[in-house]
């Protein structure tokens, strides 16, 4: 079973169409699956847009008052039942073909714990972008991922999925609620000595980021070193795990059929 979780704040003008297009799309593709919305405390009624739709495997989870998308994403990976959870944003900028893309990475890596979309291992992952929001991009990538200690090519891909074993060992142990929280869960997969897994994604819908490179970049890289001090700090009981490194597994795709091939560099993650 695959459950699908989309955070949502605000999302009112978009989310019919988001709901409606997940769940024929879905319908299609998996037997066994879920949708969950995660409402971060809206106030244009988009939770119960989403409700009115009646749409079946599709429910809404969330609380009133808005605490950021490391909450809403949080609230709707514990609630989730499936066997692979996923999360991707409300605007589907990834569209809905990877979905199934991220399924099959972790049937063709067993051993896999959390699978990451990267716009980095396309050459038009960027597609769309201009030059100067795709640099900024790849540079802010870079500043976060070199503070953080570990080597992805694009760990601020709103598209990641973990095992449910992985969801239960990670975010419960969680306290980030704002955007920083994808690498606090990447913190905690390094010190958990979980395999992580990169996909190649590309941007097919777009719009304007939430985030403002240069205002969040000093914000992102102070909650990064906090929280990479309170993590170091915390001792762990892990007794599948003589070391705690990560893995992280990345995967290239043929440039004509968009097929992944075989794997292209294992690296360690963490130090």
């Amino acid at each position: 079973k695959i459950s699908l979780c989309i955070p949502m704040y605000n999302e009112n003008s978009i989310i019919a169409d988001t709901a409606k297009t997940l769940h024929e799309y879905m319908s299609k593709t998996f037997t066994d699956y879920e949708i969950i919305f995660s409402n971060d405390g809206s106030k244009d009624g988009c939770d119960k847009t989403v409700e009115e739709l009646n749409l079946p495997h599709v429910r809404v989870v969330g609380y009133p008052v808005n605490q950021g998308k490391g909450c809403a994403v949080r609230t709707a990976l514990l609630a989730a039942e499936g066997d692979i959870v996923m999360f991707t944003d409300a605007d589907l900028a990834y569209g809905t073909d990877v979905i199934k893309q991220v399924y099959d990475t972790f049937g063709a890596n067993p051993d896999a714990d959390m699978v990451i979309g990267s716009r980095n291992l396309n050459k038009d992952g960027y597609e769309g972008y201009t030059f100067i929001r795709k640099l900024a991009s790849k540079v802010y990538i870079k500043i976060l991922c070199f503070v953080g200690g570990f080597k992805l090519s694009d760990s601020q891909c709103g598209c990641k999925a973990f095992t449910k074993q992985t969801v239960l060992e990670i975010f419960p142990r969680c306290e980030v609620n704002g955007f920083a929280f994808d690498f606090e869960a990447i913190l905690w997969a390094t010190k958990l000595g979980k395999t992580i897994v990169e996909t190649p994604v590309k941007i097919i819908n777009h719009r304007e980021s939430k985030v403002n490179v240069f205002k969040d970049t000093f914000k992102m890289l102070k909650d990064l070193s906090r929280m990479k001090k309170r993590i170091k700090k915390i001792e762990i009981d892990m007794p599948n795990h003589s070391v705690a490194v990560g893995t992280v597994i990345k995967y290239l795709t043929d440039a004509e059929t968009g097929v992944i091939s075989d794997m292209s560099e294992i690296e360690a993650v963490g130090h």
